[in-house]
């Protein structure tokens, strides 16, 4: 039986679709997965939630991510009594450290926008930052403290979403490369791979770095999205040294409950390639040591990359393409897919079962690529 929703792509956003689909009410709803679900730019994360810590200006990137970000409290309470695993929400906040003149100047002009916008953010002393944080370096000039900021376990939040699809009854398709989208009458009906076709009512774009792959029809789609890799690395210790995530300029660390210590991250574009390399490991260390001069002597106990989907833009798409009936894309996510998970899945499940438009689809569409002429290739 062919499903009602066909979603392409088995990462944090596809299976945060799926969810949100099946809550509403489908129940004819197959994941397609060219790989193992949940194992590409979503397993390769920090599951940082920070928003406020990354932006410099409002606009409606910034508040599709804090309106994302305030949904995690229910999202990740609702995963647990469905799935009965806990994705380790952390609400202790974020904080930001400046080391030097340009980072002091970036902090006060952050702490000024944010406080003048209504946002909660905090400007810490030296002194004030290292009675919050004991292993922080002591060169540190001040901080901001971002008590809204979290994290997550992201890869729990892939765990929890896979069993939500299991007990729900959604059907997932592992290793299975979609080709194409099946175009009849300026209409999706499915999509084929090498060997076979699917049909559906609608189909879901969800596929990451490998967007631009997938043939729309005979035509490439008119979209274009490259894999940036992101390479991170993990310290182990025997206990957690610190309670909070921690940015500079020129990176970030994330404790974990189990004594990992993640530190990340680099932004390379090298193709498709997820090999890891000595040189982005020795950055890493070296951001790290400036954060946490402790670091310094530790063994890395870890290290990994993953490719995240980066539109020209650098902004998500998420939307309908103009004269194309039966396919919803939602793509494009690059660095902020397990921030922008919850949001995006409420509002893909809302156009794809209501019919119900958002304000991030006018924002966001596809379509505004078709407008400035690029990424139309045919």
């Amino acid at each position: 039986m062919n499903p009602d929703v066909l979603i392409i792509g088995g990462g944090v956003i596809g299976l945060s679709i799926a969810r949100e689909l099946h809550k509403q009410g489908v129940r004819r709803i197959t994941v397609v997965e060219k790989g193992v679900c949940g194992e590409e730019s979503s397993w390769a994360a920090a599951g940082m939630l920070g928003p406020q810590a990354e932006a410099n200006e409002g606009g409606a990137f910034f508040d599709m991510t804090v309106a994302s970000r305030d949904l995690y409290p229910d999202f990740a309470a609702e995963l647990l009594d469905e799935t009965g695993i806990d994705v380790e929400l952390d609400r202790s906040g974020t904080l930001y450290l400046a080391f030097t003149d340009e980072d002091v100047a970036e902090v006060h002009e952050r702490f000024r926008w944010q406080r003048k916008a209504g946002l909660p953010v905090d400007h810490l002393s030296a002194d004030d930052a290292r009675r919050a944080e004991a292993f922080i370096s002591p060169e540190i000039r001040g901080a901001l403290f971002f008590p809204n900021d979290w994290q997550v376990e992201n890869r729990k939040l892939l765990a929890a979403l896979r069993r939500y699809a299991e007990l729900g009854g959604i059907e997932i398709l592992e290793n299975t490369e979609i080709e194409r989208l099946t175009v009849s009458s300026a209409r999706v009906t499915g999509v084929e791979t090498k060997k076979e076709q699917f049909l559906a009512d609608k189909t879901v774009l969800a596929t990451g770095a490998w967007t631009s792959l997938i043939k729309l029809g005979k035509l490439k789609i008119p979209l274009e999205i490259k894999p940036i890799r992101g390479q991170m690395i993990a310290f182990q210790t025997a206990k957690r040294l610190f309670q909070r995530v921690v940015y500079s300029r020129r990176g970030y660390i994330v404790p974990r409950s189990d004594g990992r210590l993640l530190a990340g991250s680099t932004s390379e574009y090298v193709g498709f390639d997820k090999s890891v390399t000595n040189l982005a490991a020795d950055r890493l260390r070296e951001m790290a040591r400036e954060i946490a001069p402790s670091t310094a002597g530790m063994e890395i106990a870890d290290r990994w990359a993953g490719l995240r989907p980066h539109a020209l833009d650098g902004l998500p798409i998420l939307g309908s393409l103009d004269g194309i009936e039966g396919l919803f894309i939602a793509t494009a996510h690059y660095r902020n897919g397990i921030l922008l998970a919850p949001l995006t899945a409420k509002v893909t499940a809302d156009s794809l079962v209501g019919g119900k438009a958002s304000e991030y689809f006018e924002a966001f569409g596809p379509d505004r690529f078709r407008l400035r002429g690029v990424g139309t290739g045919n």
